[in-house]
C-alpha cells in the first residue's frame, strides 16, 4: 500500500477527472483531501456537509475502485467535514457548490472533529440539528439526558420506530455530544449488522479476545438496528455478555430498533430482559408539520432559505424523514446550478413532479406491495435480513422499480429497504436492469408487475 497519503490522492484524483466532467471535478474534488488510513479505513474530508453527502451518494464507489485499485487492498470510505484555508497564490478553486457554501456562518458549520475517532458518525448530526415535535419529544429529551449523564439516567435507552423517523440521528447526536465534551473517551457506534460481522470474523480468525476487549473497554456503546441480531444465537451471547461487563462497569448503552424489545422474535429472554432494563421510548412517524420543520432546518444547515411553500410541497411528497434530505438536496443542487435562488419553479424540475403527475400518483408502497403480491412475500421480509434467493430477487426488482417508476435516489431505496447500503441498491438496480435489456426471462415478471402497478 502507499503510504504517502497525498501521492495516494493525487493518484486517485486523476483518475477521477478522467471519469468526470470538469464542472463536476471542480465542484466537487478540488478541495478534497485523504485524511488517513488507519486499519483499511480510508477518512475523505470535504469542506462541507453538502459536499460529503454529495461525495457518498454519487461517487463514493468510483472513489472506493481507485482507492482499492492503487492500494492492492479492500478499504472502507469515511467521510468528514473540514474547513479548507483558502489558497494564497490567488487561484479560484471554487465551483458552484462551494460558491454555495459562502452563506453559512460558523453557527451553521459542524465543529472540527478528530478524524478517525468516532467512524461511521456523522458530525452533522447534533441535537441542534434535531426537529423536535410531539412525536419524538420524549425520545429526544431521554437521549439528551443520556449524552448529558452517560451510564447514571437510563440504561440502556433503547429507541424504537419505523424507518425514517430519527432513531440514527439521536444516536448519531449522543455520540457527538459525549465526544465534543469528553473527546478521550472510548466511544463505539456500530449496527448490528457490523457487530455480527465482527464476531463472526473473530471467531474465524480465532481472536475473540481482542473483539472482547475493543467493545467491553467502551464507556458508551451505541448499536443500531438491534432486532437483526434475532435468531444469531453466538451474537446475542456475545452481546449479552459485553452488556453486563458495561453495565457493571458504568458504561452507557444505546440501542435502536423498528420494534419495542419484546417484539423482536428469536430474542433471549435474558438479552430482552436486559434491553428492557433501562428505558425504552417510541418514535411516532412524522406528520405534516414535523416534516416541513425538518427541511427547514436542514436547508439552514446547508446554507440556503427554503421557502415555506417549497417546504410544504416536498414534506407532501415523502412519508418519512430519511427520504427528505435526498429531495432537498436534489433542489439545492438544480438552483445552484441554474445559480438561482430555491422556488417552486426550481423544485418542480428538481422532483421531476410533472414527468410524475403524468405517470400517475404511484407511491413507493404500491411499487413493495404489487411486487409482494406477485412474489406471495411480506413487505417485513423485503425490509428485513434474510437472503433467501427467492427475497433477494423479490428485492432486487423492487430496487429496480422505485428507481425506474418514481426516480427514487438509491439512498432513499436502501432507507425503504431497511436502512441498507447504497452500493447495495445499485448492484440490485444494475443486476436487473442488465437482466431486463437481455430480455431474460425476469422481465417478463418486470413487464406483469408493471402492469399492475400502472392499473
Amino acid at each position: 500500500m502507499e503510504k504517502d497519503l497525498s501521492t495516494l490522492w493525487t493518484n486517485v484524483l486523476e483518475d477521477l477527472e478522467k471519469k468526470v466532467s470538469k464542472a463536476s471535478f471542480v465542484t466537487f474534488f478540488k478541495h478534497t483531501e485523504l485524511l488517513s488510513w488507519d486499519d483499511k479505513i480510508a477518512t475523505i474530508a470535504a469542506p462541507s456537509t453538502m459536499i460529503v453527502d454529495l461525495l457518498q451518494k454519487r461517487f463514493q464507489t468510483d472513489i472506493k475502485v481507485s482507492i482499492e485499485k492503487h492500494t492492492k487492498e479492500e478499504v472502507t470510505l469515511f467521510f468528514t467535514t473540514k474547513v479548507f484555508t483558502p489558497s494564497l497564490t490567488g487561484e479560484d478553486k471554487s465551483g458552484p457548490l462551494f460558491a454555495s457554501d459562502s452563506h453559512l456562518t460558523e453557527v451553521h458549520k459542524p465543529p472540527p472533529m478528530t478524524v478517525g475517532h468516532l467512524p461511521r458518525v456523522r458530525p452533522d448530526y447534533t441535537f441542534a440539528n434535531f426537529a423536535v415535535s410531539s412525536s419524538n419529544q420524549l425520545a429526544f429529551t431521554a437521549s439528551a439526558t443520556v449524552a448529558e449523564h452517560i451510564g447514571t439516567s437510563y440504561n440502556p435507552l433503547f429507541i424504537y420506530g419505523p424507518v425514517g423517523v430519527g432513531k440514527t440521528h439521536l444516536m448519531h447526536a449522543i455520540a457527538n455530544s459525549v465526544y465534543l465534551k469528553e473527546p478521550n473517551k472510548k466511544i463505539i457506534y456500530i449496527t448490528s449488522e457490523e457487530f455480527t460481522n465482527e464476531v463472526v470474523e473473530a471467531i474465524r480468525n480465532n481472536n475473540t479476545s481482542q473483539m472482547k476487549k475493543r467493545f467491553r473497554s467502551a464507556v458508551l456503546l451505541l448499536i443500531d438496528d438491534i432486532q437483526f441480531i434475532e435468531g444469531k444465537d453466538r451474537v446475542q451471547e456475545e452481546l449479552f455478555h459485553t452488556f453486563n461487563i458495561l453495565i457493571d462497569s458504568g458504561a452507557q448503552i444505546c440501542l435502536s430498533s423498528d420494534r419495542p424489545p419484546h417484539e423482536i422474535k428469536k430474542l433471549e429472554k435474558r438479552l430482552s430482559s436486559r434491553f428492557a432494563g433501562g428505558l425504552t421510548v417510541d418514535i411516532e412517524s412524522p406528520d405534516f408539520e414535523l416534516k416541513t420543520a425538518i427541511l427547514l432546518k436542514k436547508a439552514e444547515k446547508y446554507g440556503h432559505f427554503l421557502p415555506i411553500d417549497v417546504a410544504k410541497m416536498i414534506a407532501e411528497r415523502v412519508q418519512d424523514t430519511r427520504s427528505l434530505e435526498g429531495l432537498l438536496l436534489r433542489v439545492i443542487t438544480q438552483a445552484s446550478s441554474e445559480s438561482s435562488e430555491i422556488t417552486i419553479d426550481i423544485a418542480q424540475k428538481a422532483l421531476g413532479l410533472m414527468q410524475e403527475e403524468k405517470r400517475g400518483s404511484i407511491h413507493a408502497d404500491d411499487i413493495m406491495k404489487v411486487v409482494c403480491d406477485f412474489y406471495g412475500i411480506k413487505p417485513t421480509q423485503l425490509r428485513g435480513p434474510k437472503r433467501d434467493a427467492s427475497l433477494v430477487k423479490a428485492r432486487q426488482v423492487v430496487m429496480f422499480l422505485l428507481k425506474e417508476e418514481l426516480g427514487m435516489t438509491y439512498v432513499e431505496i436502501g432507507g425503504l429497504l431497511g436502512g441498507r447500503d447504497h452500493t447495495t441498491i445499485m448492484h440490485g438496480v444494475d443486476k436487473i436492469a442488465t437482466l431486463v435489456e437481455n430480455k431474460a426471462k425476469l422481465s417478463e415478471d418486470i413487464t406483469g408487475i408493471k402492469t399492475k402497478i400502472h392499473g
